[in-house]
């Protein structure tokens, strides 16, 4: 039985921009930061790439957690950074915010790049794509009387 999802993943670059744009900009807070050595059997079994090693942060808000690894001992292909949504594969995670004027205009001065101002795309329902320090899209939403997920209190960090 699939009870709903548990994190989205995202490989990173550089974990201290990941880091620094995630928690200190967006928000979220640290729950873990882990890893493995290379060499590691399981992580070469699940990964099907063999001799990794990486750095693992778990980060989340009340609703979210997101899985940033930073791989080492390989050479991970760089994605372009200004990737169209259309392309196949994962095309963007979404945030649900208040206040999507007051976040757009703090996150635009704090450099986030956007593809547009926010935008009206239902009665009560505005939104806005931007895109993370090495191109992966974020949305941000911002639905009057939309059923907000599930909340889950946060460990302890």
């Amino acid at each position: 039985m699939i009870l709903g999802v548990n994190h989205v993943a995202l490989s990173v670059p550089d974990m201290d921009t990941a880091l620094s744009f995630y928690c200190d900009l967006l928000g979220f807070k640290m729950l873990t930061d882990t890893g493995w050595p290379a060499g590691t059997e399981s992580a070469d079994r699940i990964l099907a790439v063999e001799g990794t090693s990486a750095r693992i942060c778990h980060i989340g808000v009340e609703n979210l957690m997101i899985e940033l690894f930073q791989f080492g001992d390989c050479e991970p292909q760089a994605q372009n950074p200004d990737r169209p949504v259309i392309d196949h594969g994962i095309t963007h995670f979404c945030l649900a915010v208040t206040g999507l004027d007051e976040e757009y205009t703090r996150l635009t001065e704090a450099g986030m790049r956007f593809h547009s101002p926010p935008q009206i795309v239902g009665p009560g329902v505005r939104t806005v794509y931007g895109r993370d320090p090495f191109g992966n899209v974020v949305e941000l939403e911002e639905a009057q009387g939309r059923t907000k997920p599930q909340q889950h209190p946060m460990p302890d960090a």
